[in-house]
C-alpha cells in the first residue's frame, strides 16, 4: 500500500469531477501535460502546457472513462501500463479525514524479450497540493519477470487525508541483458463522492 516528469502526459479528468487543485497544481506535478475533460460523452481540452504541440506523443494513450470509473494507459519502450483506481467507501472514514482507494495495475510486455520489474517510485499529491514520494523494491512484495506477450496484474491501495488526489509514478525495469530502463505509470485521479465538484 502506498502512502500519500519531464515527459508530456495526457490526463483525462472524471466526468463532472474536475477539481480546482487539478487545474492549479497539476502544472507543478506534470510540467508538460494535456488535460482533457469529459462531460456527457463529449471530450474537450481544458488546457495544454506544451502549447506548441497539439498531437499526443506516441508513448502516451488517452484515458478511457465509463461513468465515474476510469482506466489510464501509457506505453513506454514496449511496456504498456494500465491503471484503474476505485474509491473504497467501506474502508474510508470521511468524518475522520480518512479516504481510501484501491488501484489495479496491468503491466503488459509488448517487447520481444522478457523484462523484470525491479523497483517503483510514486508521487502522490492530495487535494491540498501536498506531495509525498514513495520508493521501494518491486510491487506488492514481488519483482516479477514478465515474458514477451504476457502481463502481470496486481492491486494495491492508497489512503489520503483529503477526498481526492493524484498519483503518478515510474517502474524501473530490467531487460534480458540486464539493461535498466524506466517505464512511466500514467498520472491518475483519486476521486471520491466527497470531492468538491467543479465544471470548470
Amino acid at each position: 500500500m502506498e502512502q500519500a516528469t519531464g515527459r508530456r502526459h495526457v490526463l483525462a479528468v472524471s466526468s463532472g469531477l474536475t477539481m480546482r487543485y487539478h487545474l492549479n497544481g497539476l502544472m507543478k506535478l506534470l510540467p508538460q501535460c494535456l488535460v482533457l475533460f469529459e462531460f456527457k460523452g463529449r471530450r474537450q481540452a481544458l488546457f495544454e502546457a506544451d502549447a506548441g504541440r497539439d498531437d499526443p506523443p506516441a508513448h502516451c494513450d488517452t484515458t478511457t472513462h465509463t461513468g465515474r470509473s476510469a482506466m489510464y494507459e501509457q506505453l513506454t519502450r514496449g511496456v504498456r501500463v494500465r491503471v484503474e483506481p476505485q474509491y473504497i467507501e467501506d474502508q474510508s472514514s470521511p468524518d475522520e479525514g480518512y479516504y481510501f482507494w484501491a488501484y489495479t495495475v496491468h503491466i503488459s510486455n509488448e517487447r520481444d524479450a522478457p523484462v523484470q520489474l525491479r523497483s517503483r517510485v510514486w508521487r502522490i499529491t492530495n487535494a491540498l497540493g501536498q506531495t509525498e514520494e514513495i520508493r521501494g523494491p518491486g510491487v506488492v512484495g514481488q519483482t516479477p519477470v514478465i515474458p514477451p506477450g504476457e502481463s502481470f496484474t496486481y492491486t494495491s491501495g492508497c489512503p489520503l487525508k483529503t477526498p481526492s488526489g493524484i498519483m503518478v509514478g515510474t517502474y524501473q525495469m530490467a531487460g534480458q541483458k540486464g539493461e535498466l530502463f524506466e517505464v512511466a505509470v500514467p498520472a491518475f485521479s483519486l476521486d471520491s463522492p466527497h470531492s468538491i465538484r467543479s465544471v470548470n
